[in-house]
């Protein structure tokens, strides 16, 4: 019996999800890249497979960076949302080794995901060093791949975020 499944690539896939982490209150998670230190940034990554949906992808690369398990009663499912956004982007010169020879361009698809402010998170060290809360302007301001930073921005028309939040 044959699997429809395609075979895994040597090559990384040119098609990524990003994964806008954030409370109800508008906080975005961002996390320090371990391989460029002072770099911060939401959960990224790449398919596996080329035939894996999108929303697979995001919720094995969520697991994977953070340690947030999605469809979970703290987590549900519905939590996260395909924004609709794409954006496509050069590849850094430094990564492009991991791509098929001549692939130059990556597609990200956005989605966004609304957890509690007392989610746990564990990070994989391999990939990253610390993680933050920031509001999501903040957020914005501090990452390092300016797609990422535009689709933090995108947030205020996912969720309600100009209400002021109480300081604890």
């Amino acid at each position: 019996m044959s699997s429809t499944r395609a075979a895994p690539t040597t090559h990384k896939i040119p098609e990524s999800v990003l994964v806008i982490i954030h409370t109800p209150g508008c906080e975005v998670l961002l996390i320090e890249r371990a391989d460029k230190p002072g770099a911060w940034q939401s959960v990224t990554g790449a398919k596996d497979q080329v035939d894996e949906p999108f929303d697979a992808t995001a919720i094995r690369e969520v697991a994977e960076e953070t340690g947030i398990r999605i469809g979970t009663p703290a987590v549900p499912r519905t939590a996260l949302v395909d924004w609709g956004l794409r954006n496509v982007y050069e590849i850094f010169p430094v990564w492009r080794h991991r791509y098929a020879p001549g692939v130059t361009h990556n597609t990200e698809h956005v989605f966004g995901l609304t957890v509690p402010r007392d989610t746990p998170i564990t990070l994989a060290p391999r990939e990253h060093l610390a993680w933050r809360w920031l509001p999501w302007r903040e957020a914005a301001d501090a990452c390092f791949s300016f797609s990422n930073a535009e689709a933090i921005l995108q947030l205020p028309r996912f969720t309600p975020c100009d209400t002021p939040l109480p300081r604890r």
